[in-house]
Formats: structure tokens, sequence, C-alpha cells
């Protein structure tokens, strides 16, 4: 049958599609893009925040729509926006044949098979399948990569433990839980055979990695067998929560050159009494320090942090210290999110909730302090040679684009390469940074 698959969401989220893609591709399904020739679609969905969740709820009904006009004769709505509402989506969204929980997207051939099955007791069972939360799915089939190929994102686990006041996720992905080191081995090693270049790892929390299985963190392990992989040529840690930071995860950056010196730290915020108020489990003073080891140790490192503006209670005194924390800290990425107050979670029902106007006020006022910062930045890279990662040549010029360590897929800059020289998607290529422009760079093959 010809499928569409919609994936929404995070970068954890687009390697559960992948799987699935990867499940219906070998039973013999056609992988296709225009919905109007889809038999089957299939949207994985998210519900972090509100709009996310408004923008899951949006595709749905755009696609339901095609059981009238296209030959759509399957709906399937998967992922975090089925597991929290599973009822309310069969329900008010008739057009929905089936829902699947965030642990069961390993079910999806099954219940494909059920759907289309001539026992009408199969096709009710095929409806809903929701396993445990604390399920952890064991892909046994190659997952086909969507990024291009040159580089992937690697799941080491799944869930979270945290329960910060603010997040959904323990209630839709469940408790933290790693994937056994031999797996992902196995699965990296596929990859590198497949051409990736580049390994991102992800998770809701990557520096917790195997204490619930091995009873230590194991992320300095993993990497190290990481990059012992032949084709792999950088490794990428995204998703660090701040406390969780070693001394032995720094040493084996150090040591190893195929890790980009390069780290995400979900920070959310710098004032003592908002972040107490998240349930996080960092001081002002201990992020301050992290932040000032890291980069004593590894100079040229690249810090990308999140933040949370509009929390409850956050008074004008708290935003201004974290404006003041933010121009000191100096971040080479940030991004900076208004407050979604999200139903089951805490900080929905805490007092002082703060007004949409003076969230978005704060949320730019922050953003153009770091725009600031980053252009300056950007500047003072003139000159610099880097290793660039090759993505794809611009139209109708002799240059292309690429990243450089200090950037990660969709979410960071990008610098443009001016060369007569032909390059492939994947290929690396040592330039020289001859300008910037915002949040980009230009440069030239040496």
């Amino acid at each position: 049958m010809n499928i569409l698959f919609i994936s929404l969401g995070c970068d954890k989220n687009l390697v559960d599609t992948e799987v699935m893609l990867g499940i219906l591709a070998e039973r013999g399904h056609q992988m296709i893009d225009d919905e109007t020739q889809a038999d089957i679609i299939i949207i994985n969905t998210c519900c972090f925040i509100h709009d996310a969740k408004e923008e899951s709820i949006q595709n749905i009904l755009e696609m339901a729509q095609l059981k009238e006009t296209g030959r759509l004769k399957a709906l399937i709505v998967t992922g975090c926006l089925a597991q929290r509402y599973k009822e309310e989506i069969l329900t008010e969204i008739p057009e929905v044949d089936a829902v699947l929980g965030t642990t069961s997207y390993d079910e999806i051939g099954n219940v494909i098979d059920k759907m289309f099955s001539d026992s009408p007791m199969d096709r009710g069972d095929a409806r809903m399948t929701m396993k445990d939360i604390d399920y952890l799915p064991v892909a046994t089939t190659h997952r086909l990569v969507t990024t291009g190929g040159h580089f992937a994102y690697l799941k080491i686990a799944e869930g979270c433990d945290k329960h910060c006041t603010y997040c959904i996720i323990p209630k839709i992905r469940g408790n933290f839980r790693s994937v056994p080191m031999e797996q992902l081995l196995d699965e990296a090693r596929q990859l590198a055979d497949e051409g990736v270049k580049e390994l991102i790892l992800v998770a809701q929390e990557t520096t917790l990695y195997g204490k619930d299985i091995y009873g230590e963190k194991m992320l300095p392990k993993l990497l190290k067998e990481l990059c012992k992989i032949g084709g792999i040529q950088w490794i990428r840690i995204l998703y660090c929560y701040p406390e969780e930071i070693t001394d032995e995860l720094i040493q084996v950056m150090k040591e190893e050159s195929k890790i980009c010196h390069y780290l995400d730290l979900p920070i959310q915020h710098a004032s003592d009494t908002i972040l107490k108020k998240m349930g996080r489990r960092t001081s002002k003073a201990q992020l301050i320090e992290i932040i000032e080891k890291l980069r004593k140790e590894i100079p040229d490192i690249t810090l990308r942090t999140t933040l949370i503006t509009g929390f409850p209670g956050e008074t004008q005194e708290d935003h201004e210290e974290l404006m003041d924390f933010v121009d000191q800290m100096e971040f080479e990425r940030l991004g900076v999110f208004t407050y979604s107050p999200e139903e089951d979670t805490a900080a929905a029902k805490m007092p002082d909730q703060i007004d949409e106007e003076v969230k978005e006020e704060r949320q730019a006022e922050l953003m153009e302090l770091q725009q600031d910062i980053v252009f300056e930045q950007a500047e003072d890279m003139i000159g610099r040679e880097l290793l660039v990662m090759i993505e794809g040549k611009v139209a109708d010029e002799n240059a292309y684009v690429g990243r450089t360590y200090r950037d990660a897929p969709n979410v960071d800059g990008l610098i443009f390469v001016n060369t007569d020289v032909e390059l492939m998607s994947g290929d690396f290529a040592r330039v020289k940074v001859t300008g910037a422009v915002e949040y980009d760079l230009i440069g030239e093959l040496i």
C-alpha cells in the first residue's frame, strides 16, 4: 500500500518515525510524499507544549479530509498526542482509524494488518494499541534514515525521571530507561555502513545514560565505544542536564577527536526562585560553576541552551536576573520559549500565571540580547579555519551550504562555502571563515 508519514515534534520522535518506516518498508509497503495518492497516512504527533498540540491536531484534521477527497483508506495517529488523548482522538475525530501510544510504535505493521483483516475482531483490536508506559520497544528492522544520509540521530534512552513542574514528558513517555549499549553499538555500526558520518546522541536526558541498567552513568563509556566505529567522523551530544555532567565526561570529550566540542545544556532559567519552582536540580551558582568549568577544560566548546520565560510567579526582577545571566554567560547558541501551562502539570496549577503579552515581551528582550551576542561572536570567527560538513549546493551559485562542529542540524546556524570545486553532501572540507551574516558564516575552501 502507499503510505504517507508526517513526523512532528522533536528528533527523538523522528527516530521513532524512522523505525516505523523501516518496519513498513520491510513488509513491502511503498512510502510516498503525495497525500492525495496515499492509502494510509500515519501522523507521529507531539504535544509537549500548546503550540505543538495545536499543530498535531491541525495535521490530523487536514489529513482526515482526504477520506472524502482522496483515496485514503486509513488514518493512524501515533506518538505523544495519541498517548495522552487516545480516547478523545477516537471519539472527536471519527476519521481516525487507529491510535498507537509512545511505546507501541513497533506494532505499526501488525496494526495495519489487523485494520485490513477480514476479521471484525482484528479490526476492532487495531483501534487502540497501548503498551505499558515504561516498556522499551526494541526495533529488529533497519531504520529508514530521513535526514539525508550523512547524519542521523541515535536515541540512547527513553523517558525521564526528573519531573520538572512544567513538563508532561514523564506522563507520556514514562520513566527514564536506557537502551542497552550493545543494541546502540549495533545500530550505530549499521548507520555507519549506510554512509552516516555524524551521530547525534539524543534522549530526554543523555547524561544519565546507563544509570538504570548498569548502576552508573555510562555515557563516557558509550562515547568511547562509538568513537571506535569506522566511518563515523563526528559525534554530537544533545540534552545534557547540567547537574549530571561529570569530570569523566569532560575528559572523554577532550581525549576523543571525533566528539564535537559542543554541548546542549537545557538550563531553563537563572533565578534561584524560579529554578526551585520549576523543580530544577541546579542553582544559579551551580550553573555558573559548570559553565565555567566546561569553558576552562574545553576552551573552544560551543554551548547551546534553552530558556523558559514567563513561568508562573516570574517577577520583573527574576527576568532582569535572567537577562544579566545571559549577558554574562554569552552562550554561543540559545533558544527562548514562552511558558506554556500544560494540563496535569504542577506548574499549570500554580498561582500568579503571567499574561501572554508579558511572556512574549520578555522572550523578545532575551532574544534581542542573544542576537547581539551571537552576531558579535560570528564576527570574531572571521579568519578561523574550520572543518565543515557539506549539506548541499546553493542553487545557481558556485557555493555550498554546510555546518561546523558549532552547529547542530535544524537548530543552529550554517556556513556558506564559496568554491569552484565540486563537493557532495556529507563531504568534509577545510574552510577559512571570510565573513558573517547574522547567525551564519561565509567561507572559502582552503
